[in-house]
């Protein structure tokens, strides 16, 4: 808290995504660069974490895109965000059980922390994974991005509308210099136009500009369009145009307030799936309809297996495994708010699970 109280004593105030950068990735001690947050004993649990079987559908997801991109030689999977690694060690358990796909294969895991980097090494211990710090690193395709709960933790902007005024959240301290606050300053013209043209102002009146995840997703799009493949991404989101402020905190599985503990907890924002859409469309990818994690687990199979893997449980194995299954699926969990948004290179018919 001190050390970003401190940067306010200086700065007076910074715009709302520089409060969020500072809080989550300062090298010195942002959120994900000296924590691990994730599981039980951390701060929230994703899907991963929740069943092997996620792991499992999702490899098989790839298994099929490359069979449809006629089996390239060379195929890279890069994931965003790897979080502690599960996912990259429950894809390799499975792809291990497909010899040709297995053999063309190389990992890339995105990961700009090096604590999360060393948990991910004691799960990870395979010569075709390497880690990278940048998408400009990649220099062959075709590649298969794969992002779980990765864009929801990028900085935002959050512009508030008053009558035709428009006013950008800056993040500051109060009076007596001890709490950390919330104001409104004057949204520049730049800022203005770029949420206009990005058609994001309508009824309601908070707006939230992905800055972070615009640029990503850009640099995405230009690496599929040069070396063919694909961004396969689930997160918590939305469909329908939301103009209220989605901001979140998560400390101990619980919700707290955002500017309570800065760099101790996770602070992350509802995707707005249908910019996202517009986002690689505009970036001359295809992409699928937008569905639902419940949907697209259920068309790869994953009850299918389930059932097959039941079959030689013991009772208490058996209960474990639907129980997790149900938090993947359910509607009220895990099932309808998490989304699923995928997009290729053009001429690309694949659509397996939408």
């Amino acid at each position: 808290m001190n050390k970003i109280i401190n940067i306010l004593k200086e700065k007076k105030s910074i715009p709302l995504d520089q409060f969020i950068n500072i809080s989550l990735y300062s090298k010195k001690f942002g959120y994900y660069m000296t924590k691990n947050p994730f599981g039980k004993g951390g701060d929230f649990i994703t899907a991963p974490l929740v069943s092997n079987l996620f792991g499992e559908m999702l490899a098989v997801w790839c298994v099929a895109f490359w069979e449809h991109l006629e089996k390239p030689k060379k195929i890279l999977l890069v994931e965003l965000g790897p979080g502690d690694g599960t996912l990259c060690k429950d894809l390799l358990k499975t792809f291990k059980q497909f010899k040709n796909f297995y053999d063309s294969l190389e990992i890339n895991l995105l990961e700009i922390s090096d604590k999360l980097k060393k948990i991910q090494k004691t799960k990870i211990n395979n010569g075709k994974v390497k880690w990278i710090k940048n998408i400009k690193e990649i220099n062959y395709g075709p590649v298969i991005f794969i992002g779980n709960e990765f864009f929801d933790a990028l900085p935002i902007k959050q512009i508030y509308k008053k009558k035709r005024l428009f006013f950008e959240r800056h993040v500051s301290l109060s009076n007596d210099n001890k709490k950390i606050i919330f104001l409104h300053k004057k949204a520049n013209n730049n800022l203005i136009k770029r949420i206009q043209s990005l058609n994001l102002i309508s009824t309601g009146n908070t707006i939230e500009y992905p800055i972070g995840a615009i640029k990503f997703l850009e640099t995405i799009a230009k690496q599929i369009n040069k070396f063919g493949g694909g961004l396969l991404t689930f997160d918590y989101g939305y469909n329908v145009k939301k103009n209220q402020s989605t901001l979140q905190s998560i400390k101990k599985h619980k919700y707290i307030n955002i500017l309570s503990m800065p760099h101790h907890s996770d602070i992350t924002s509802h995707l707005n799936f249908k910019l996202f859409y517009k986002i690689l469309k505009k970036n001359n990818l295809d992409v699928k309809k937008i569905t639902t994690q419940n949907e697209f687990l259920k068309k790869i199979g994953i009850l299918e297996r389930a059932y097959i893997l039941s079959k030689k449980m013991t009772f208490k194995e058996k209960a474990n495994m639907f129980y997790r299954l149900k938090r993947l699926l359910d509607y009220r969990e895990m099932g309808n708010i998490f989304k699923v948004l995928f997009a290729q290179k053009k001429g690309k018919k694949f659509s397996l699970g939408f």
